[in-house]
């Protein structure tokens, strides 16, 4: 067996093999025992870890793993953009942080609709403020724009005119 067999590079693996090797090194890099669950479909990457305080992995306002996700898309693509998006989830964070920024979309839109005026919402990362762009665009009585420059870019909700 050469030294080459031996010493495998994420570079020579294949995207799904590259991202589960990645998420394992993190894992074993932060002490953590869980399972971790690589699937690509539809042109998205997604790995999935659960187990046990993986709320160091998330982090304060799910910085960390949008940090490691945005990581993971560089590392496993290393020749540049490509249409496979990559996304990291743990113990299912992302669906309850969609859930939550839905109800954040809600409120701000009927605050929009109530007031007359454009309501502002914090920054967000692109991937998140896709969601609430997709989600308002179904309401049909406010729409949305974004404003600012990452990583300070941020949506505004305005009612329709009428």
């Amino acid at each position: 067996m050469s030294d080459r067999d031996e010493d495998t590079d994420t570079d020579e693996l294949d995207p799904p093999e590259a991202l589960e090797e990645l998420l394992e090194e993190i894992m074993d890099g932060l002490g953590l025992d869980a399972e971790i669950e690589v699937n690509q479909q539809d042109g998205v990457l997604t790995g999935r870890i659960e187990g046990e305080d993986v709320g160091l992995f998330i982090g304060r306002h799910g910085q960390t793993i949008d940090a490691v996700q945005h990581l993971a898309q560089r590392i496993v693509f290393p020749e540049g953009p490509s249409s496979t998006r990559v996304v990291i989830d743990a113990n299912g964070y992302r669906a309850r942080r969609a859930d939550a920024l839905r109800g954040e979309a809600d409120d701000a839109a009927d605050e929009a609709i109530s007031s007359g005026k454009p309501v502002p919402l914090d920054p967000l990362p692109p991937f998140e403020r896709r969601i609430v762009h997709e989600y308002l665009r179904e309401r049909g009585d406010v729409e949305t724009h974004s404003e600012g420059n990452e990583p300070e870019r941020y949506l505004v909700i305005s009612p329709l005119e009428s």
